[in-house]
């Protein structure tokens, strides 16, 4: 019997502080905070929510030895085969999430061994099986991280494997530069948010961001471009031309932290099994609207 190719996904495992706080945070005081420790990192959460859907995924990422055993436990039991390079220097990344009344979250980062990821971490035994690889776009924010994704997106380009690129992050694309990050994701699919897309097609920041996937598409030779928007759904363009919508499902959101990643990784499984462009993107809208619902970015194990 032959075994479904698998995803590679390559990016930051994190350990992820997530403080809800109901009223504003108050300066030189305390500010009230339920407070939880959960593992994250947008590379190893796309990476457990594509598991979820059925997946066989592999994770490459470079963790602390401080928390290393720990990622590796929680990878496994979602699912995931975890690659993990320790790192004896450098700490485990580590994000605190600051989380509203609505939901909404303030991020602020230590990107620690995950911003050490590199070549050397590399090995081309890492695409035996796989059918696809995602590049989480924090690999893109530095030097080793630039250099490995070079390397990935040449190996995946010579064995004919589709390759995907979340931007990540409006602040830390602002700061390496538009054109920098293009160059680095030249030729692979794009997976921005709604903000990630409009910089990126020098759209205002209240644009049309399916103008801002028709622009980014159709610059690139026309390459698959999703933009996901939140409580309106996601967007896909293609050739230049938005292809398919998808609508938000109704949810009680509780921390939004992780929803993008949810949809990525439900999305990218749904397409590896072969899926239609709309129902990948209705897969991933069904993933974000339950990873609102809870706290942390990763899926309950078993749901």
């Amino acid at each position: 019997m032959r075994v479904p190719a698998g995803l590679l996904v390559v990016g930051d495992v994190v350990t992820d502080v997530v403080a809800r706080h109901e009223g504003p945070l108050a300066p030189d005081t305390d500010t009230a905070a339920r407070i939880a420790v959960r593992p994250g990192g947008a590379g190893a959460n796309v990476a457990c929510w594509a598991a979820r859907e059925g997946a066989r995924v592999r994770l490459l990422g470079r963790v602390g030895a401080d928390s290393a055993q720990w990622h590796r436990d929680a990878l496994a039991a979602a699912g995931v085969e975890p690659v993990l390079r320790v790192d004896e220097q450098a700490p485990t990344a580590v994000v605190i999430a600051l989380v509203d009344a609505a939901a909404e979250r303030t991020l602020v980062t230590d990107s620690g061994a995950a911003f050490r990821l590199g070549p050397a971490d590399w090995s081309p035994s890492l695409l035996d099986g796989v059918g696809r690889v995602h590049l989480s776009g924090y690999l893109c924010f530095s030097g080793p991280g630039r250099e490995l994704a070079a390397l990935v997106l040449a190996a995946a380009r010579a064995r004919g494997l589709p390759v995907s690129v979340d931007p990540a992050s409006t602040g830390f694309l602002a700061r390496l530069g538009v054109p920098r990050f293009l160059a680095v994701a030249e030729g692979a699919e794009l997976l921005p948010n709604a903000a990630e897309a409009l910089l990126l097609a020098g759209l205002p920041p209240h644009g049309d961001p399916g103008a801002a996937a028709e622009a980014l598409s159709a610059r690139a030779g026309g390459r698959l471009v999703v933009v996901t928007l939140g409580r309106q759904g996601a967007l896909a363009a293609e050739g230049g031309t938005i292809r398919a919508r998808a609508g938000a499902l109704g949810a009680q959101a509780v921390d939004s932290t992780g929803a993008g990643d949810a949809f990525t990784g439900a999305f990218l499984a749904a397409r590896l099994r072969g899926a239609p462009l709309a129902d990948a993107l209705a897969a991933g809208c069904r993933a974000g609207a339950v990873a609102v619902t809870r706290v942390g970015a990763r899926p309950e194990i078993g749901s």
